[in-house]
């Protein structure tokens, strides 16, 4: 579900109208999250970090309206739910991409989510969902990274927010992970990147 946006009654008109003719509207932060009750909750509850993390921080798109909203044919939509469009890794070496849709209950959320993780993994397709009420994920956990660009293809209009996990490193007996956030101006100021990163830590210290 998503309804039309009135671009001459919202607010962030003037900002849309002029983000939106950049050739290159996103932009892109880097911060460090502290994994370290996340980490110890899917541990102890036998559950796929990565997973427990991509719920969470699915959780803090459906809270964050600006992360909702999506440019399709030069019209803006606010979509209902955001699911997840993520890398899924193979055993051979390579990825594949799975679509794994949010459930607000978390078993729901991983059994969903564990199907299409062995779909993805049983083929050898590199067949990307066209649904626009996604974030696009990706997982880098060979690497502490603290700056990361994406390859693009310009030609293709694109507005959903890319999200990338680094590697967990541990210091002092806290658990941290690089997360890159990047969004397209039109639709998602510095403001709202900062309440997401604040509620997605609110939600990973959950226990």
């Amino acid at each position: 579900m998503k309804r039309k946006v009135d671009i001459d009654s919202w607010v962030r008109k003037a900002h849309f109208e002029f983000f939106n003719t950049f050739e290159e509207p996103y932009y892109g932060v880097c911060v460090n999250i502290d994994c370290s009750a996340a980490y110890r909750f899917a541990k102890r509850g036998g559950v796929s970090v990565f997973l427990y993390c991509l719920y969470q921080s699915l959780s803090a798109a459906q809270r964050i309206e600006p992360f909702k909203h999506r440019i399709e044919q030069g019209e803006v939509f606010l979509h209902e739910q955001i699911d997840a469009g993520s890398t899924i890794a193979r055993s051979n070496g390579t990825f594949g991409y799975g679509h794994i849709l949010y459930r607000e209950n978390l078993e729901d959320f991983l059994e969903g989510a564990n199907r299409e993780v062995e779909r993805v993994r049983g083929a050898n397709d590199l067949t990307r969902t066209t649904a626009s009420n996604i974030i696009r994920y990706s997982a880098l956990p060979w690497i502490d990274f603290t700056a990361l660009s994406h390859a693009r293809m310009f030609s293709v209009p694109d507005s959903c927010p890319r999200i990338s996990f680094g590697k967990m490193t541990e210091t002092a007996g806290r658990r941290s992970m690089p997360v890159s956030i990047h969004v397209h101006h039109a639709l998602v100021d510095g403001l709202h990147v900062g309440q997401y990163i604040d509620c997605f830590q609110e939600l990973m210290n959950e226990q």
